[in-house]
C-alpha cells in the first residue's frame, strides 16, 4: 500500500510500518497458499485483457488516421 494513501486512510495510525518487510512475506505467503492454483488461470486471464485492450487501443487509433486523412 502506497504510504500517501495510507496516510489518507488512516490518519491516526503511525503507517511508517504497517507493512515492513517479513510481515508483507507472510502476507504473500498467505494469499498464495489460499489463492495458488486459481493463479495461473487469473494471470492468463489478465494476458487475454491486456491483449485484447491494446487491439481495441490500436483499432482506435487506426481509425482515427483513416478519419484524419480522409
Amino acid at each position: 500500500m502506497n504510504l500517501l494513501v495510507a496516510n489518507l486512510l488512516f490518519p491516526n495510525l503511525p503507517v511508517a510500518n504497517l507493512f515492513a518487510g517479513y510481515d508483507m512475506l507472510i502476507v504473500l505467503a498467505v494469499v498464495f497458499l489460499l489463492f495458488g492454483n486459481r493463479l495461473p488461470s487469473v494471470m492468463r486471464n489478465l494476458g487475454k485483457g491486456v491483449t485484447e485492450f491494446k487491439k481495441g487501443v490500436a483499432g482506435i487509433e487506426d481509425q482515427s488516421e483513416e478519419r484524419s486523412t480522409t
